[in-house]
């Protein structure tokens, strides 16, 4: 979609089919890589170039995808872009395996592997990895430490002093049949987080929270003269943290794949095995990118990798394997023949040849 002024232009997959603006169209993800299983969802990657009234006009629009997001198709100009940056996603589309691709126009032979491959692959690639491992760790995290639906208040973050201790305030409230209502709290100057606490069923006090959800405790105008219970600190800093945590928890519990969720449970490990999968595979082939300056998009340790996202190795263990991944990624790297980073000119005068082509008619 792209808007101008008043103008809005809409451009969908089918009117790239329909216009024949299509230049490559093949199977991504899982079935490109040889690990689907009759689970798997089928994912379509593509590129495309622009009609040249959008292109040389204003209408430029560099990416389209359906609602679902499974299919993604990306402008030529785009697609060579993100190729330079050796994008993981983009390079393994250009490396699709003959069986993948659906579509493939004559133009697309012009952009070369070899011309793209480079040690910035042991970062893009690599970097995405290390991502997975901390969506992993994430999920860990979530499955072990699951989040009680009830949601803590102030209250629960805030202490009372006594002596050379402090107590909790809901325990302290409790002990001296005091309601948090009748409290009223006074900032202590220069002291962060720490009020003086007031009490009385007579004096319209504001209590030490106004509401369940408050974010703040409350402040009361407290009358000359009145004495001080004790003194209260609220954690702020925990409850921020607190109140963070609670709400990625219960937004991940509502967005999550169930089916996938399920696995993950009872395979026992804890871990997101599928993400873990994908971080050995993309290790692999970043290892193979620097090493041999190849990029096999298929995998032939397709069991070895399904055994891993059937959460047959522990935790600790993947970890392991992706240290050592990496670490033979880097010393391979030193000794790679690749350049470090793909000839920016080169592309671009590629991309050149392939407009000129597409528009010369």
């Amino acid at each position: 979609m792209f808007s101008l002024g008043t103008q809005l232009i809409v451009m969908t997959i089918k009117d790239l089919k329909d216009k024949n603006l299509l230049l490559l169209e093949c199977l991504s993800g899982s079935k490109a890589f040889g690990l689907d299983t009759p689970q798997s969802d089928t994912d379509i990657k593509g590129v495309y170039y622009m009609p040249k009234a959008m292109f040389f006009g204003l209408q430029y629009i560099p990416q389209i995808s359906n609602e679902s997001n499974d299919e993604v198709y990306y402008e030529i100009g785009r697609f060579v872009e993100l190729l330079i940056k050796n994008n993981p996603n983009i390079v393994e589309i250009l490396a699709s395996p003959e069986d993948c691709i659906l579509y493939k126009h004559p133009v697309m032979n012009q952009l070369r592997l070899e011309l793209v491959l480079s040690k910035l692959c042991k970062d893009t690639f690599g970097g995405y990895a290390l991502s997975q491992i901390k969506k992993a760790k994430g999920l860990k995290k979530k499955i072990v430490n699951p989040m009680p639906k009830t949601r803590k208040t102030i209250l629960d973050f805030c202490y009372i002093t006594e002596h050379y201790s402090s107590l909790k305030v809901k325990k302290w409230l409790a002990k001296n049949g005091i309601s948090q209502t009748n409290c009223g709290l006074s900032k202590v100057p220069h002291a962060k987080d720490l009020y003086a606490l007031f009490h009385s069923e007579s004096i319209p006090y504001k209590g030490i929270m106004n509401k369940e959800l408050a974010n703040d405790v409350s402040l009361s105008s407290i009358p000359a003269g009145e004495t001080e219970l004790g003194y209260l600190f609220f954690n702020k800093d925990s409850y921020s943290s607190y109140c963070k945590e609670y709400a990625e928890y219960w937004e991940w519990v509502e967005k999550r794949n169930v089916e996938r969720y399920s696995l993950n449970k009872s395979h026992g490990q804890d871990y997101d095995a599928k993400n873990m999968m994908h971080t050995i595979r993309l290790l692999q082939v970043a290892l193979e990118i620097v090493r041999d300056g190849k990029l096999n998009v298929k995998r032939s340790n397709r069991d070895e990798l399904l055994e891993i996202k059937r959460g047959k190795l522990k935790y600790e263990n993947v970890l392991e394997l992706a240290e050592g991944l990496m670490k033979q990624i880097e010393e391979e790297t030193i000794k790679s023949k690749l350049p470090d980073q793909p000839d920016y000119k080169q592309m671009e005068n590629v991309l050149i040849d392939i407009r000129e082509e597409l528009y010369k008619n």
